[in-house]
C-alpha cells in the first residue's frame, strides 16, 4: 500500500473548539449581558451537562424528544442547528436569544484553535506530494475557519456531511472524498478521533489512524505519528 491521500476529521483532530467557559463568556459579552460569577459557573456546568457545545463534551443522555434529531444532526444545516439549540434550550439561560447566539458563536474562527502540530503536519504532507482532504460530520461551512487560521492552503478538498446529506460512518462520505482527490480508497489514510464515525472509512478499504480528542494544551504532537506511518 502506498498512501497517496490523507483524509482528516475536523473537530478534535485538526482543530478544537474553545472551552464552554470561553464560549459562553464571548457570547454574553457580544450580547452585552452581565451575570454574576456564581450564575455564570452554573450556566457553564449546565451547558456542559447537556452537551450543548458542538465539538465539546457530548451529552450524557440526550432528552427523549431530541433523540432522533440528535442522531441525524449532521445530515443538514437545519437539523444541526435544531439539535444543538434544542440541547441548549434545556438550560434556562438569562435571555432567550442566547441559544441562537451561542450556536452562531461556535461557527466563528475565533471559537476554534488548531492543535500545535496541525499546520506543520499538513505542510509536511504537501511537501511530500500527498493530497489532503477534510471529511467532517458538520452542519455548517468550516472553510472560513481554515482560511482564518492559514490552513486552507494545505487542503485539496472538503467533504462536509451536511452538503451531501450523508454522515459518517457511512462509507459513502469517504468515497466522495476519495473520488474528489482522485485516490483509490486503498491508497488513502483516514485520520480522526472518533472510532465509530471515522472508523467507517475502513469499510471502504481505507487505512485508519486515530488520535485523542483532547484540549489543545494536552495534545502538542498528536498528529506527528501520521508522518511516521507514511515513512
Amino acid at each position: 500500500m502506498a498512501i497517496k491521500g490523507v483524509l482528516f476529521d475536523f473537530s478534535g483532530t485538526l482543530l478544537r473548539i474553545e472551552s464552554t467557559e470561553s464560549w459562553l463568556r464571548a457570547t454574553l459579552d457580544a450580547s452585552e449581558l452581565a451575570v454574576a460569577d456564581e450564575e455564570f459557573r452554573h450556566y457553564v456546568a449546565e451547558l456542559e451537562a447537556v452537551g450543548a457545545l458542538p465539538g465539546g463534551t457530548p451529552p450524557g443522555t440526550v432528552p427523549a424528544h431530541l433523540e432522533e434529531l440528535y442522531a441525524t444532526r449532521d445530515v443538514s444545516a437545519e437539523l444541526h442547528r435544531a439539535a444543538f439549540t434544542g440541547l441548549s434550550r434545556e438550560v434556562a439561560l438569562p435571555a432567550p436569544g442566547l441559544h441562537e447566539a451561542l450556536y452562531d458563536r461556535h461557527k466563528t474562527p475565533a471559537a476554534w484553535r488548531p492543535y500545535p502540530d496541525t499546520a506543520d503536519v499538513l505542510a509536511a504532507l504537501k511537501e511530500r506530494g500527498l493530497l489532503v482532504g477534510v471529511v467532517s460530520n458538520i452542519g455548517w461551512d468550516l472553510r472560513p475557519v481554515f482560511r482564518a487560521h492559514g490552513l486552507d492552503r494545505y487542503v485539496d478538498t472538503y467533504v462536509l456531511s451536511y452538503e451531501h446529506g450523508v454522515q459518517k460512518p457511512d462509507p459513502r462520505l469517504f468515497a466522495v472524498a476519495c473520488q474528489a482527490l482522485g485516490v483509490a480508497p486503498e491508497d488513502a489514510l483516514m485520520v480522526g478521533d472518533d472510532r465509530r464515525a471515522d472508523g467507517g472509512a475502513a469499510r471502504l478499504g481505507c487505512a485508519v489512524h486515530f488520535v485523542d480528542h483532547l484540549p489543545v494544551e494536552q495534545r502538542p504532537a498528536g498528529l506527528e505519528p501520521v508522518l511516521a506511518l507514511l515513512d
